[in-house]
């Protein structure tokens, strides 16, 4: 294990010998060597004709989105390792909830956590996800988010983050991000400079900050600022706009003062490094994302990113076109060798603060059984099973439908959602876990079928079952119910009138917004099979509800809590 140096201000603190390795690792770079480390490419497909053409670039680091094959996986970490003259650094949207990834152990996300309103179970979390992150070989996590979950319509912050309430965040991520770097992880606070109060994804747009420098600073500032001087590594620069700040400035600014934090100098350099005093590395967000691509040219936007403040470029539809624009970039000024210098100088650093210098390549990834039998422990499985049903949270029962029963419920017709969670491609969600519990006890589930509509004659309970966590580019997340009752006209059929009615979200916490007429709610925040299975249990009264909401249920709306 990496032996993490105690939190301070001073994140990328490195010993005399790592000094020198990285002043003598960059010295020695030539320019394109230097402009490779800049780049942080993504994989998916884990083949050599995907991997070799990033290799011959020389990135400083690759984004792994694995595959269910663990033997693939593992191979092609070493291939990356093998094939890189200086260390890559290896990242990944490392948040539990469906995003678990296929071969770790399935922990609930974010606000899952935060609903167990335990900070000694956040922090066997995230040493959990680190650990088991250690053994498939990555190094740094693009989290915590510490986003403020205060637009509820928002799709793409939501279960991603700790909650609505500024201070359940701060002492949230404060436990995550030190339980993550002590075990060896480098953390990252986003999205700078805060998502939350806009209801729009900077995945399409660019997103805006709409708050005021008091009211910032008194939010996201006091946030970034306490895990700041803890010792958080690095910082996610996002397309997020502050315009209010922009303007402190700049008090003349029309178009600019929407410009995306990622390419503004004044965001990165001035707020949160000068201000606020941050000395880690700061990561762009996703450059694909439309609240980049919309703002400038790419020619213009890639070193662009790098000049105002960002030390890594994240991400890449044409990493050699997006490499020849950096390139270009540095040889027409509009790149200077000072940053450039600068940053390259930060990313090693990162990766000697985390051990990468020191590392045989051999032995950086270790055998594919002993991964194995890292993976996946019992003793793991035990803590995401009691976070997953100490996460479940009964949010409105005003009919007195709890817990169920198998002689008054016993007919049960299943009302539920499909399709991915967070990305195209991810597993489609399943509710197979819940159908078995619910078969174990007695009841008799069915999926709803259009020519056998549920009456009261038939049906004991009609159960609604969703489970779209926070997705990017969803554009909003909300109960369609045509699609769920299969046609427009059908829409508009509501049961909890004639049937016992109740709606379990295992996503976004916010779907009673759209069926205030539900009485009976219940919050899991993810579909992961362990969060099922420990719902049931409280359904039917085999434990009790101790989840804690970390958000407004009801949106602010009296109408939702009747």
């Amino acid at each position: 294990m990496i032996v993490m140096p105690t939190a301070t201000a001073e994140p990328l603190h490195i010993d005399a010998a790592a000094r020198q390795w990285v002043e003598r690792t960059r010295d020695t770079m030539s320019v394109e060597e230097m402009v490779g480390q800049l780049f942080l490419f993504s994989t998916s497909q884990d083949s050599r004709e995907e991997l070799d053409p990033l290799l011959k670039l020389r990135p400083g680091g690759i984004n792994r989105f694995p595959r269910p094959d663990l033997a693939t996986f593992r191979d092609a970490t070493m291939h990356m390792i093998e094939g890189s003259a200086v260390p890559p650094i290896f990242t990944g949207d490392i948040e539990g909830g469906t995003i678990s990834y296929p071969f770790a152990t399935a922990v609930p996300n974010i606000m899952g956590i935060a609903a167990c309103d335990d900070l000694a179970m956040t922090e066997a979390i995230a040493r959990l996800v680190a650990r088991e992150s250690r053994v498939l070989g990555y190094d740094w996590s693009f989290g915590p988010v510490v986003d403020i979950n205060h637009a509820f319509r928002s799709a793409i912050v939501g279960t991603r983050s700790f909650g609505s309430e500024p201070d359940r965040v701060l002492t949230q991520a404060s436990t995550y991000v030190r339980a993550l770097q002590e075990e060896g992880i480098a953390a990252c606070l986003k999205h700078w400079p805060g998502d939350g109060f806009d209801d729009r994804d900077q995945h399409l747009v660019t997103s805006v900050n709409p708050l005021s420098v008091e009211e910032w600073h008194g939010l996201f500032g006091r946030i970034y600022s306490q895990l700041i001087e803890e010792g958080v590594m690095t910082v996610m620069s996002a397309h997020i706009a502050f315009p209010a700040y922009i303007r402190a400035h700049m008090p003349e600014a029309g178009r600019e003062a929407f410009q995306p934090a990622t390419v503004s100098h004044l965001l990165n350099q001035r707020l949160l490094r000068d201000e606020l005093g941050f000395r880690g590395l700061i990561i762009s967000d996703a450059t694909g994302m439309g609240g980049l691509t919309g703002w400038m040219e790419r020619s213009e936007a890639v070193p662009a990113v790098i000049e105002n403040g960002c030390d890594m470029f994240l991400f890449s539809r044409a990493p050699e076109r997006d490499f020849g624009f950096m390139l270009d970039g540095l040889r027409q000024g509009r790149l200077s060798e000072a940053r450039l210098y600068e940053a390259v100088t930060r990313i090693l650093t990162l990766k000697a603060r985390l051990g990468l210098h020191a590392v045989n390549p051999a032995e950086r990834i270790m055998p594919l059984e002993s991964m194995r039998d890292a993976l996946q422990t019992p003793a793991n499985r035990s803590v995401a099973v009691d976070a997953a049903g100490r996460s479940v949270t009964l949010v409105k029962d005003t009919q007195r439908l709890l817990p169920l029963d198998s002689e008054t419920h016993r007919r049960i017709v299943i009302i539920a959602d499909e399709g991915f969670s967070f990305w195209d491609g991810a597993i489609l969600r399943s509710y197979d876990p819940v159908l078995e519990e619910l078969r174990a006890r007695g009841f008799e589930p069915r999926m709803l079928e259009m020519e056998q509509w549920p009456t009261p004659e038939d049906t004991d309970l009609v159960l609604y079952l969703v489970g779209q966590e926070a997705t990017p580019s969803a554009s909003r997340i909300f109960l369609d119910l045509a699609k769920l009752h299969g046609s427009n006209r059908k829409a508009m059929t509501q049961f909890s009138r004639e049937i016992p009615t109740a709606l379990v979200s295992f996503g976004q916490p916010y779907y009673l917004y759209d069926a205030p007429q539900m009485m009976t709610c219940v919050n899991a925040y993810s579909a992961i099979e362990p969060v099922q299975r420990e719902t049931v249990k409280r359904m039917v009264g085999e434990a009790s509800f101790t989840g804690v909401s970390p958000i407004d249920p009801f949106c602010g709306q009296e109408q939702l809590r009747w």
